[in-house]
């Protein structure tokens, strides 16, 4: 087992052979009608129980950044962590385990006992959409960091999923797309960074994707057997990712669990299948043994201990969530002006639409309901002295469409409570039900709508923040009613043209009505929703909020400029929101919408003291990163996001993050882009070079550099590598263990990652420049010293044909900060 791993965590397990065969025993004693109907769910998010051996639902719901539970309801609130390319970027094992560890607690306290999650799909396209919610490029970051979520999740007696396996990089067309990836890549990469959460953390679940690997659907593949259950151990529950079963020739593949249900492509087919001989008892019995061996872990089945019963002491949710936040920023441009000095400031200027409406996590199914979120500009606001003055400018309008209203500008005209109502109406318009809601954006999907229900009824009074026009409206799917004050302003059918559940969940088509108000003045808001009278998966979600609409863009930076020009210090947020970064689309390009990129040049020339924070979950192009002081990227934050870029712009606390993946100066010198299938298929034809090992390979060949390497990041101290150590020799099959001296040089305690590439220049088989190996951190005082260990496991020395192979000779490790260092090197003899 990885050090860092075994450090952390005992994988839990079920207990003792004897279980084993109770459990066995068990699923032979139900019938064949029974094991059938357990191997689809009971509902969109539980299987089905039965009293009668003691067992009770097994209930999963969504992460991977937090556990929102069975409803989307944000009176059951849930901590927001920041998103899984933050929690990479900390290139820490151990706070992925800390990660790990509050979202089982989380899922303890709503009751739930599978988190699905983490995404461990690799950052092959910087255009994924999902590529916030997955943790790197490269495999051996992702298996290291993914098997440290996993132990942490199960730490606290909650199954992790990672998911979604396999080759499931691309959102465009993702129910269909067909993944055509060689054995060697498939091997050495996508499979690479599933493989330890696997075999060292000993996940309890895998979710399949929806996509095609080689011409065959995930849930029917082959690779669900060869390696997950055979060579890897694998003994948990396959589940598919909802709806991702597509026939009965799924159940003779190792897929365990079809999700959601009660309806979907098994149950009477599958029993008629098995009554007809086309799928095996005995693979029926394997699956059934599977869910009842995951029901004894979690605690679902009675008379079996669970795995955990001892659980670590409690986390402090969101004091995670800041220290995540905090670790995974990266700083990759610093002209002595980070960190700020409060003593000396008077003014601060704070710039920019995601200063005060922060996106702290990505669109989908990875989406939370937080209590709250701190934005960068309300943490600066707490963290400045009371006698500094700031000062607030959007600069360049960023979030599109329809944003919820906020909270406090809401009041319950029934109930009078602050809020919205909501009201359940039968078909005849008689009252089922009401109740008393938060916010503005409401979703059900699976749970909340109670029978009979015909409609919705909102109703609320919105108090308008500031004079002028303000565009009022409502997105949904469906047939809506909208009225402002009295007047009916909408009653039609607003259409989705995308089929796409993410779009539909947070960028909804929609209806804006403008209207005037004073600062102050209350506007009364009713819509009623029409409920389809069919749906296949039971989802509803109803936007209710306000468009920004900007009549002059230059006026907008003007102000900015203004502000700026007035202040000690400019802090620009600019970022992306949930329309440009979601489950269910692959993005466009990877520019910073609006006009957000005049708006930093202008600041930048109007104060040449100008930070930039960037709040995106991916990479995005900063044309002006060579203009500007100081460039702190903050991720999608999470709930605590403001204060820690508070935090780290004043110095409280250290920029401790490495890039997790390479950030490019253009999209075309991007090496591989393509996320969009060409007749159903996208081919991987680019095999083992993604990322930094991609870029390497093109600036070999004389193209274009990246405009940040992997690895990259800066702080606010600096450190000095002395000689590292390794074997001269290794026989084959060996793990190498790299000593490496590190000192801090300078004046402030810090954070350094050393980190270990190989490299062969002579090879007999296509090999990348270098690749990462191993790393590991080191956290000292000023004259601070420590021996780093970084373990170099064998695996890294293989290539795969046929089964892993090892090419003896000369290997040469790398030791430096980031894949394109000037590096130390040690020649090593592979035997």
């Amino acid at each position: 087992m990885n050090p860092a791993l075994s450090a952390a965590v005992t994988a839990p397990q079920t207990g003792a052979p004897d279980a084993e065969a109770r459990i066995r025993e068990l699923a032979q004693s139900l019938s064949l009608e029974q094991q059938i109907q357990l191997l689809t769910g009971a509902d969109v998010w539980s299987t089905h129980s039965i009293p009668e051996i003691g067992l009770t639902r097994v209930v999963m719901s969504d992460g991977p950044a937090g556990v929102r539970g069975e409803d989307f309801d944000e009176r059951h609130d849930s901590v927001s962590l920041p998103s899984s390319s933050a929690l990479s970027a900390t290139w820490s094992v151990e706070t992925a385990h800390r990660y790990g560890q509050v979202l089982g607690q989380e899922a303890r306290r709503k009751g739930i006992h599978a988190v699905l999650g983490p995404t461990i799909n690799l950052h092959r396209s910087p255009l994924g959409g999902r590529h916030f919610e997955c943790m790197s490029e490269d495999p051996r970051l992702t298996a290291t960091m993914a098997a440290g979520y996993v132990a942490g999740v199960q730490s606290m007696g909650v199954g992790a999923t990672p998911k979604h396996y396999l080759a499931n990089e691309a959102e465009t067309e993702r129910f269909t797309a067909d993944s055509v990836v060689d054995e060697r890549p498939l091997r050495e990469l996508y499979l690479a960074a599933f493989e330890d959460a696997i075999t060292e953390a000993r996940a309890w679940l895998v979710m399949s994707s929806y996509n095609s690997i080689n011409g065959t659907t995930a849930s029917e593949n082959k690779l669900l057997e060869t390696p997950l259950s055979t060579e890897w151990g694998f003994d948990g529950v396959v589940v598919s990712d909802w709806t991702g079963v597509r026939s009965i020739d799924a159940a003779n593949a190792h897929q365990d669990l079809e999700m959601p249900g009660p309806v979907g492509h098994w149950g009477p087919k599958l029993l008629a299948a098995v009554n007809d001989g086309r799928v095996s008892k005995d693979a029926i019995l394997e699956k059934v043994t599977r869910i009842l061996r995951l029901a004894a872990r979690v605690g679902s089945l009675e008379g079996f201990e669970p795995a955990v019963t001892q659980l670590p002491t409690e986390l402090n949710g969101a004091a995670v969530a800041r220290e995540v936040a905090v670790r995974g920023a990266v700083l990759v441009r610093n002209k002595g002006l980070l960190p700020l000095d409060a003593r000396t400031l008077t003014s601060v200027a704070v710039i920019g639409h995601n200063a005060d409406e922060a996106r702290t996590q990505g669109g989908g199914s990875a989406t939370v309901m937080p209590k709250y979120t701190v934005s960068p500009l309300a943490g600066l606001r707490k963290a400045l002295p009371d006698d500094v003055r700031v000062t607030y400018a959007r600069g360049a309008k960023v979030a599109e469409g329809i944003q919820a209203f906020p909270r406090e500008s809401l009041h319950n005209p029934v109930s009078g409570v602050p809020g919205i109502r909501v009201t359940f109406l039968a078909a005849e318009g008689t009252e089922i039900s009401g109740e008393d809601r938060l916010a503005s954006h409401l979703i059900w999907f699976g749970i909340g709508i109670p029978d009979g229900a015909a409609s919705i009824r909102m109703e609320a009074d919105w108090t308008a923040e500031t004079a002028g026009v303000h565009h009022l409206g409502v997105g949904t799917v469906g047939r809506i009613r909208f009225v402002l004050d009295g007047t009916e302003v909408f009653n039609s059918e607003l259409e989705d043209d995308t089929e796409v559940l993410g779009a539909a969940l947070f960028d909804p088509p929609k209806t804006v009505h403008a209207i005037e108000t004073t600062a102050g003045q209350s506007v009364r808001i009713e819509a009623e929703y029409q409920l389809p009278k069919e749906q296949v998966i039971p989802f509803t979600a109803i936007l209710l909020g306000e468009e920004t609409v900007v009549s002059d863009p230059q006026a907008e930076i003007d102000a900015a400029v203004h502000a700026a020009r007035a202040s000690d210090v400019a802090v620009v947020v600019v970022g992306t929101n949930a329309a440009i970064e979601s489950e269910g689309f692959d993005r466009k390009d990877l520019d910073l919408p609006g006009y957000q990129n005049q708006l930093v040049e202008a600041v930048a020339a109007a104060n040449p003291r100008t930070v930039v924070v960037v709040n995106s979950g991916s990479p995005v192009l900063m044309p002006w990163l060579d203009t500007v002081d100081a460039v702190l990227l903050g991720w999608f934050g999470g709930q605590e996001f403001g204060s820690a870029i508070a935090d780290i712009l004043l110095g409280i606390e250290e920029p401790g993050g490495r890039l997790p993946t390479t950030w490019p100066t253009a999209l075309a010198d991007v090496p591989v882009l393509n996320t969009t299938p060409t007749e159903g298929k996208v081919v991987y034809s680019e095999g083992i070079h993604i990322g930094y090992r991609a870029w390497l390979k093109q600036v070999a060949e004389g193209g274009a550099a990246p405009a940040l390497p992997f690895g990259f990041g800066l702080g606010y101290t600096t450190f000095e590598l002395g000689t590292a150590h390794a074997p001269q020799a290794v026989t084959a099959g060996n793990d190498v263990v790299v000593h490496v001296p590190v000192k801090n040089t300078g004046t402030r305690t810090g954070r350094e990652v050393v980190q270990v590439y190989v490299e062969r220049a002579e090879s007999a088989v296509d090999r990348p420049i270098r690749w990462l190996a191993g790393f590991a951190g080191t956290h000292l005082a000023p004259a601070g010293t420590e021996s780093v260990e970084i373990r170099v496991p064998a695996r890294a020395f293989a290539h795969y044909d046929g089964g892993w192979q090892f090419e003896r000779g000369t290997f040469r490790l790398l030791v430096g900060r980031h894949a394109a260092d000037e590096f130390q090197s040690l020649d090593i003899e592979l035997r």
